[in-house]
């Protein structure tokens, strides 16, 4: 049996997230529908972590094994004829038997969108928050210090699939901006609790809003109350960047 990595880039917008479900549209259920069609064979897709509906990507991985003569080239090529325009294949490389997308993951990267000006946006309004009202950038970014490093993210865990435990590591988080008050969250960990970084974000949102005090968000961490944190940030402005092995 052959064990394939895919590299995945999507727009989520017209999909109930990556994980296949049983009446509506996801990601992973179309290219398992174009494989199948291939290999004349039922092929399931192990995905390096799931997205939510609306939820972009950029570089989502997935692996799966198949006994088959086709190669990287072949997949790569066959798949893009076959899968709709808002799901694209980026690369495809055979990988020893053994390789896990999920397990083998290192670390994940996402990025967040915000548009904060009094204008809303016609392009591109599928890939960004619009928010009218100025943040105050400076405090998101003394409130996002406290989310990197080793914690336990259960404030910050919206309900759904149980979890062994809530402790993730950051690597990195913070705040970039760009023309025309374009804001950019990025954030990096060895893994991702269920709307984790929707969640920080609206946390943020909040402290940027004059809602919550910087300082207050290490106090929702210790808490490991989902109450005390902010409502989640809408979708359509969340991108998985990269899984990086």
């Amino acid at each position: 049996m052959a064990n394939f990595k895919l590299t995945i880039e999507y727009d989520g917008t017209a999909y109930s997230g990556w994980q296949r479900q049983a009446e509506e549209p996801t990601v992973q259920a179309e290219i398992e529908r174009a494989l199948a069609f291939m290999t004349r064979s039922t092929i399931t897709l192990t995905g390096a972590g799931r997205t939510d509906a609306g939820v972009h990507a950029l570089g989502q991985a997935a692996n799966f094994h198949c006994d088959t003569r086709l190669g990287p080239e072949a997949f790569l090529k066959g798949l893009n004829s076959l899968l709709p325009a808002d799901i694209a294949i980026r690369d495809c490389r055979r990988m020893p038997e053994d390789f896990h997308a999920r397990f083998d993951a290192k670390s994940k990267v996402y990025r967040y969108h915000i548009l904060n000006r009094s204008a809303r946006a016609a392009v591109g309004r599928s890939y960004a928050w619009f928010l009218h009202r100025p943040l105050d950038l400076e405090a998101m970014r003394r409130a996002a210090e406290a989310i990197v490093g080793r914690r336990d993210f259960k404030a910050f865990e919206s309900s759904g699939s149980p979890r062994a435990h809530t402790v993730r590591n950051v690597l990195d988080a913070g705040w970039m901006e760009g023309e025309d008050r374009r804001l950019t969250f990025q954030i990096e960990a060895d893994g991702f609790l269920r709307c984790m970084v929707r969640n920080i974000v609206g946390t943020l949102v909040a402290v940027g809003l004059g809602k919550l005090a910087p300082g207050i968000v290490r106090d929702i961490i210790d808490s490991r109350d989902r109450k005390r944190a902010g409502a989640a940030a809408p979708g359509r402005g969340l991108f998985l960047v990269e899984v990086k092995y």
